[in-house]
């Protein structure tokens, strides 16, 4: 963290000029005109603006059907409907990184920084998405304009997940997903199904927007992600066309390019086919590493564009109708990469990858019920307990949402609060998009959607959520040089007895009171467990080994 600060003190220093450009660019919304009808508030579920329409329904998921005459409009229409989530959403994640950076000389650093790292980001984003992104935010609080205007910042909003992924080493970011078809379906046609494991704290998610789109240009398509964004972590358009998102392995980028979320929702506007959807990857410029699994009910089939700075590949499958993806790449473009083998070899990707398999193999034919049970998954390889939360599992138990396909029916099943936990609410695109913004109840297909997990209502599942808590505080302390007492960390070992780092974090306060033998005892004790990466593993050896010093005992 150290070493990031110097970094932002030279830039905001030597590279200050070059950033004009880029601050001053705007989308030239002279050529566009607005309907300008009113907002009308039912009550705070309800709302209609025209032909558009924001609703929320039992399971807490809000509803968005939105058109515009044009890409103006359509973000003027956007960002009324859904002001005061957009503002709700964008107060967290900012609030959230005034407490990773609460000095105020570090975060005008880092607000220098923003300017600079996107100094570049105009040139990729195209002018229609750029007057899109305007009309949102026009409707975004003022309370950020330190950082930057309101365009600008809604801009930059669209590079957060590419930048999170980065600078986290993709800690954000570890989504796991898999496509089937033929032989692997009951009917023959193609189920896609992910979690998408994006997680930017329990408030950021709890807001998720379902939003089915009617563009001037192109096809019409429905995507799940957060309010004030215009980019697409998971979609389907109106040709049965999917898109979803996983990271691959990234070196810190020195510039931003397009973000990825606007390079997939280009693809579902304008792409009905597989050679369509890659047709247009291939003309963009990202910023960091990601495969793009692109389903097709057109091609009755699915496939991995794998995008990075410096190289492209198209990953297809020979001789079986399942493919699978975690966060590690997997066609000829990458055999020799040396990241991409680094990470295979010492991420909990591949666990994953095998895990998926596993889980398939057992389920054979996939039904949407069957794709949410594996989605839900708690366990390791062969059923092993590995704690909740560990990111070895499919479920990490930290998604912002799990979601299923069937394009050819064009029917989407998307997860409610918590994770992937709550139930999966069916929606037929069809029949969305044929009159039904008028609509005051749902938009949903309630008979087909798949119930809540049981898991919700167990003493361990509380446990969980109270283990999630109890982590961070016990970590703070840890931290800040703090006191516990055994009754403190053996009641907090209790709450998830199979996690690795409850051992990891009991042994590190130990070894930094210099109680050397209980902290063995306890680093002893998490090499037993199913740790995430091997650097983790490395890192609890390391404390074995010099307490093992300080003990003389060799």
């Amino acid at each position: 963290m150290r070493n990031f600060f110097k970094i932002l003190v030279l830039s905001a220093f030597l590279f200050s000029c070059s950033v004009k450009k880029s601050i001053n660019d705007r989308p030239d919304i002279s050529q566009f005109k607005l309907t300008n009808t009113p907002k009308i508030m039912v009550n705070d579920s309800l709302f209609f603006k025209g032909n558009n329409s924001l609703r929320k329904n039992k399971f807490g998921q809000w509803e968005l059907v939105a058109s515009g005459n044009n890409s103006y409009d359509l973000g003027n229409n956007i960002g009324d409907l859904t002001q005061d989530l957009a503002q709700k959403q964008e107060k967290i994640f900012l609030d959230k990184v005034n407490q990773i950076v609460p000095s105020k000389f570090k975060q005008w650093l880092l607000r220098k920084f923003l300017a600079i790292y996107n100094r570049k980001i105009y040139l990729y984003v195209n002018e229609e998405y750029k007057a899109e992104i305007y009309g949102i935010s026009q409707y975004a609080s003022d309370e950020y304009n330190d950082i930057a205007d309101k365009y600008l910042l809604s801009l930059y909003l669209h590079s957060a997940h590419d930048i999170g992924h980065a600078l986290q080493d993709l800690a954000l970011v570890g989504c796991s997903s898999f496509a089937v078809w033929g032989n692997k379906t009951p009917d023959g046609d193609l189920l896609i199904a992910r979690n998408f494991d994006f997680y930017a704290g329990d408030a950021f998610a709890k807001e998720k927007i379902i939003s089915f789109i009617q563009p001037e240009k192109g096809y019409k398509f429905m995507s799940v992600s957060w309010a004030g964004i215009i980019g697409v972590m998971s979609g389907m358009n109106e040709k049965g066309l999917t898109v979803t998102i996983n990271a691959g392995k990234s070196d810190i980028p020195l510039v931003a390019k397009t973000p990825i979320s606007l390079v997939t929702r280009e693809i579902l506007q304008y792409a009905s086919t597989i050679e369509e959807a890659i047709a247009i990857a291939k003309t963009k410029s990202v910023f960091v590493s990601e495969a793009i699994m692109v389903g097709s009910a057109i091609d009755n089939k699915a496939v991995l564009i794998e995008l990075s700075p410096y190289n492209f590949g198209v990953y297809q499958v020979q001789n079986t109708s399942e493919l699978i993806c975690a966060n590690h790449f997997q066609s000829n473009a990458y055999k020799e990469d040396k990241e991409n083998k680094k990470w295979i070899a010492e991420s909990h990707s591949q666990y994953r990858y095998d895990r998926m398999i596993e889980l398939l193999n057992k389920k054979q034919q996939i039904t949407p019920k069957k794709a949410v049970e594996i989605l839900r998954n708690k366990d390791g390889l062969h059923d092993k307990k590995i704690g909740y939360g560990n990111e070895k599992a499919l479920n990490q138990l930290i998604a912002h949402h799990g979601i299923v396909f069937q394009p050819k029916k064009k029917l989407v099943y998307v997860s409610s609060n918590p994770y992937q936990l709550g139930a999966f609410v069916a929606f037929q695109l069809d029949s969305v998009f044929k009159n039904k913004t008028t609509k005051r109840v749902t938009l949903s297909e309630k008979e087909l959607s798949i119930a809540k997990d049981s898991f919700i209502e167990t003493t361990t599942y509380k446990n969980y959520e109270k283990y999630r808590v109890e982590s961070r505080e016990i970590e703070k302390i840890i931290k800040d040089k703090g006191h516990l007492n055994s009754n403190k960390l053996n009641n907090f070992i209790a709450l998830n007895p199979e996690a690795w780092q409850v051992y990891y974090f009991t042994g590190k306060y130990y070894y930094q009171n210099k109680f050397y033998r209980a902290a063995l005892g306890y680093f002893e004790k998490a090499l037993t467990k199913e740790i995430t990466t091997v650097p983790d593993k490395e890192n609890i050896k390391k404390y074995i080994k010099k307490i093992k010093r300080k003990l003389n005992d060799f």
